[in-house]
């Protein structure tokens, strides 16, 4: 059990260091499962939950400022205990998104109180020209990330999913009602913000079209996509444009 538990801390950490890697979407379900599957003894349990939970979690995206629930704590412990159990996929998704819900109490701790002090570190050090310690701070800072989900996610295993469900249920009604309207609030606040960037007179008419066809018309996300395909297409110019030729004696010639 304790071995097991190592093990999917491991897994835990891999997949934290997704972020590190470019975003080559390790921290998935999908991948993730198979190798719980396989510290468990289970690898076609693993695969099958894995991409249950792929599909449970597919929308839980991080806009703008919004922190999504943690799917990689989720995840791993959800298949986890869903393969220990023996009560297949159904068990999987509910256990898993409380477990990554409180997880992301943990994410926004760290990014809102641990990710700044860290951050002020390297800007003292930035001052005094120290690129090895700015470096230094910068990796320990994902280094301490990836444990802390590590830690959590063998604890979490080791305590049991009882144990979990139990933490998960003694928080008071009120929290969690405040944490439902946040979470549902702050994907919107990440659009808007999003928006305020990239918005101007020559796109929000676009906007404003997906948002009525959506609305009034009934129109599917993957239609509303096509229709800003085609919108793309005739608006922008794909042609080649010429060269711009530079005169000797710019400023931007170096030679």
């Amino acid at each position: 059990m304790v071995v097991q538990a190592i093990l999917l801390g491991c897994i835990a950490f891999i997949g934290k260091c997704d972020l590190a890697l470019g975003d080559c979407l390790i921290q998935k379900p999908i991948v993730l499962g198979p190798l719980v599957g396989l510290v468990l003894g289970d690898v076609e349990s693993g695969i099958t939950i894995g991409a249950f939970l792929e599909l449970a979690f597919i929308g839980s995206q991080s806009i703008g400022a919004f922190i999504p629930p943690n799917v990689i704590v989720g995840g791993v412990l959800g298949t986890a205990f869903a393969i220990t159990t023996g009560r297949g996929a159904e068990v999987a998704v509910t256990l898993a998104y409380p477990i990554a819900l409180l997880a992301s109490v943990i994410d926004n701790f760290i990014f809102t109180t641990v990710r700044p002090m860290l951050g002020r570190l390297a800007d003292s050090y930035a001052e005094k020209g120290n690129a090895k310690a700015v470096g230094m701070v910068h990796m320990g800072a994902g280094f301490l990330t990836c444990t802390i989900l590590a830690v959590l996610v063998a604890t979490g295993f080791l305590l049991g999913s009882t144990a979990i469900e139990n933490v998960v249920n003694s928080i008071p009604e009120v929290i969690t009602n405040g944490l439902t309207v946040a979470t549902g609030l702050l994907p919107a606040l990440g659009f808007a913000m999003l928006a305020q960037m990239i918005m101007n007179k020559k796109v929000i008419a676009f906007f404003f079209l997906g948002f009525l066809l959506s609305a009034y018309l009934g129109v599917p996300v993957v239609g509303i996509a096509a229709f800003g395909v085609l919108a793309a297409l005739i608006k922008v110019d794909f042609k080649e444009s010429a060269p711009v030729a530079v005169e000797n004696g710019g400023d931007d010639d170096d030679f």
